[in-house]
Formats: structure tokens, sequence, C-alpha cells
């Protein structure tokens, strides 16, 4: 639905993705990031126990993904997100909880977080949703995704596109939000893959966003998406 391929990656060996794990329970992050650890493509470059925290080690690392618990002391990860999201736009936000209320996964939608899992996912659905928020793609569940697309539909405020999109962007994320690969936007829309990846990188920059999940909720409270056409 939302998922997609965002970016295609180079034929260099990429970087390491670097993490921030953000939870108030020094178990959960000793047994997360030696799961992360295990993989080299991945790298925990701080950990944070609380929203304060989080925000600033955010700002001091700079990390490509943040894991961000919900419930905390003090400054919980909804706040901590909106308030990451709003001085570095680009970071990929995966929320890890055990709590699967719809209002929390709205919430944390609205506040920029690109992807939502549950503590009970299985470690590669972890590895497999981390890799993917990194590369700017959603990681909802299907089911997930579709409640999220309704409820936003319903605050639709119409606005030109013309406005914030040129009419190729416009068309790419129309394309992208049905869930196609860059080689399917490609294809279908007759350009290359590497034209389709600049395109997105413009959209994200254009909407100051960092991830599809945050694009096609922009473009669906805009009136530019239709929901009905995603599946």
């Amino acid at each position: 639905m939302l998922d997609a391929d965002p970016r295609e990656p180079d034929t260099e060996t990429p970087r390491a993705i670097t993490l921030l794990l953000v939870d108030d329970h020094p178990v959960v992050r000793k047994g997360t990031r030696e799961l992360l650890e295990t993989e080299s493509d991945l790298r925990v470059v701080g950990e944070a126990d609380s929203g304060e925290d989080a925000i600033v080690k955010a700002r001091a690392l700079r990390p490509d993904v943040i894991l961000m618990d919900v419930s905390m002391p003090g400054m919980n990860g909804i706040e901590a997100t909106r308030a990451i999201k709003a001085f570095l736009p680009g970071v990929g936000v995966l929320v890890l909880t055990s709590y699967d209320d719809d209002a929390y996964v709205f919430a944390l939608l609205e506040a920029g977080a690109a992807g939502y899992l549950l503590k009970n996912a299985s470690e590669d659905d972890l590895l497999g949703a981390v890799r993917a928020v990194a590369a700017g793609e959603s990681a909802l569940h299907p089911s997930v995704a579709r409640k999220v697309l309704e409820r936003f539909s319903a605050q639709t405020t119409p606005t030109p596109p013309e406005d914030a999109l040129s009419p190729r962007e416009l068309e790419v994320l129309l394309v992208a939000a049905t869930g196609r690969t860059n080689k399917e936007i490609a294809r279908d829309l007759d350009i290359s893959p590497r034209t389709v990846q600049v395109h997105l990188a413009n959209i994200f920059s254009k909407l100051g966003v960092g991830s599809r999940t945050e694009a096609v909720l922009f473009g669906i409270k805009r009136g530019w998406i239709d929901p009905k056409q995603i599946g």
C-alpha cells in the first residue's frame, strides 16, 4: 500500500545505517542493540531513556533511523518524535512499542513517524522495518495502513498541488502512493529509475518529509491523492 522502494541503492557498498535507540527499559535497549549489531549494515550510535534525552541525542548524533518507544517518563514518544522531526525532518522514526491502539498510531504518524511496529514482531520484521525506514519507505502493516489512509482522508484541506510540486513530481508521488517500486514507477512513466530517485528526493525536500509515509499522507490531506485508488 504505502510500502515501496523509494531510493535505489548505489552500486557501491553503502555505509552502515546509523540508529538511535529510545526506550526507558535498559533490558529492551540491550536486547535490541545486540540484535541490530549482528547485522553488518546497521550501527547503533546511541541510546536514550526518555523523550528529552532522545531530542538531545538526535541533535548531536543525527542518526538515519530512530527506534522510538511510546510510553516513557516525562516526554513521551509522540512529543519527542514531533520535536525531533522539526529540526531533523529527514530522519526516519520507527515506533517500536507494546501499544497497538489506533490513537497512538494516528498521533505518531501525525508527528512524523514513518513506521509502527509492535515489540512482539519477529527479528526479521524488525530488521526489515529498520532498513525500509532508512530507505524512506513506510513500515506499516497493511491493515494499519488502510485505517491510516481512511483517517487522514477525512482531514482533507484542498490545496493546489502546483503550489508545492511540479506536474512530474506529482505524477511520481501518485504512482508511488500505489506501492510501486522505483523500477515499476520508471516503467509506468517511461523514465529511468535514477530519475525516479531524483524526483522522490525533490518531493521529500519540498514537502519537508523524510519518508513515503509522510509524503503520501501530506498528499492525502491536501486532496492530491485519493485513498480509494491506493491498493
